[in-house]
């Protein structure tokens, strides 16, 4: 029975989530993206952040009244991983078939998706912004669980570094939910459509890899790892995080008003008469700067956390380095072809991938 409660829990969590993100008050804003063969722009309501703080107070009451323990889904955390596998897959094939075929080969639709927007209600729940929301949600809670187990098991004796690597990304969804407008106008929201890759990875992929560096440490002793190294992770965590927003920030900015400074940065641009490029700032440091921010930041948060020697919590840093650079190197072929000439001289301009005069 327990392991059948761990199995569905993942879905009654976003299923609660979806229904909050629906009656949950939220502020309307217009995005970057427009609806198909219109130049309307798509309008967004969001609450991600009111969602955030309301699931989990759900969660800690359901603990407090010992209705859940502090870490069941901790002790559930294998069979709820495989339901989130199958809510993935559900959500992945009931958002495809459907609908019209984008390609000439299912799987590249059934993994890169058909639909580019899916909205209900008019605007008021977006598929693309309840996935991201579903995913942090679910990792925050999965965290949050796994530090408690930890506690439990070792008391006044736990490691200070996986609490202080909770908090790190706890900091890390917060600031996501903040800046939600933000994303909106990211590769992910204006350009990738739903399907497998998204709908799964929100659903299964990100909320539970992306404990790794607590699954694989919940029910290790402290190492009993230096303050310095804590510290240490905790500032290439906020170096990388800076790194990472103020990239994004600056982008939101300028595709606002490309004549707005930030943080007391004119922008400086080139352009062939149709299309602009920025080239100053954090977007003058490298082509991708924001990716080494997220690099950085999911490093911090494994050094923090301890157990450096261990190769499962060094999984989280390596996976961003195995989808960034690929995406980095295809990013720039989609770019060249789009902007042509003019992207040949933004290459002269900025002329690091993604590391400051390294690559």
């Amino acid at each position: 029975m327990e392991n059948f409660l761990g199995f569905i829990a993942p879905g009654i969590v976003y299923a609660y989530i979806f229904i909050l993100n629906a009656i949950v008050p939220g502020r309307w804003v217009v995005g970057y993206v427009t609806k198909t063969g219109t130049d309307e722009k798509l309008k967004y309501r969001l609450n991600g952040l009111l969602v955030l703080f309301v699931t989990i107070a759900t969660w800690a009451g359901l603990c407090y009244t010992e209705f859940l323990a502090w870490d069941w889904f901790y002790t559930v955390r294998w069979p709820a991983l495989f339901g989130a596998i199958f809510f993935g897959l559900a959500f992945s094939f009931a958002i495809v078939i459907p609908y019209n075929k984008v390609k000439s080969s299912f799987l590249t639709d059934f993994y890169l998706g058909r639909l580019e927007n899916p909205q209900l209600w008019g605007g008021r729940i977006d598929a693309k912004m309840w996935l991201y929301l579903i995913g942090a949600i679910m990792l925050a809670i999965n965290i949050y669980s796994f530090a408690a187990h930890h506690y439990l098991l070792y008391g006044s004796a736990s490691n200070i570094g996986l609490f202080v690597g909770v908090g790190l990304l706890s900091y890390f969804i917060v600031d996501y939910l903040t800046f939600e407008e933000v994303h909106l106008y990211t590769y992910d929201i204006f350009a990738e459509r739903v399907g497998f890759k998204l709908g799964w990875g929100c659903i299964a992929f990100y909320p539970f890899f992306y404990t790794i560096p607590f699954w694989s440490t919940a029910e290790l002793s402290s190492p009993n790892q230096p303050t310095w190294l804590i510290a240490l992770g905790a500032l290439i965590f906020f170096i990388s995080w800076s790194l990472a927003r103020g990239a994004n920030m600056q982008k939101y900015f300028f595709k606002r008003d490309p004549t707005k400074s930030f943080l007391g940065i004119q922008p400086e641009t080139i352009t062939d008469g149709n299309r602009t490029l920025l080239v100053n700032g954090f977007w003058g440091l490298s082509r991708h700067i924001n990716y080494l921010g997220e690099i950085g930041m999911a490093s911090g948060i494994v050094i923090a956390v301890g157990h450096i020697l261990l190769p499962w919590p060094w999984l989280y840093p390596l996976y961003y380095v195995a989808l960034l650079f690929p995406r980095q190197m295809d990013d720039d072929k989609r770019c060249a072809a789009k902007y042509g000439p003019l992207w040949d001289e933004y290459l002269k301009k900025v002329p690091y991938r993604i590391i400051p005069k390294i690559y």
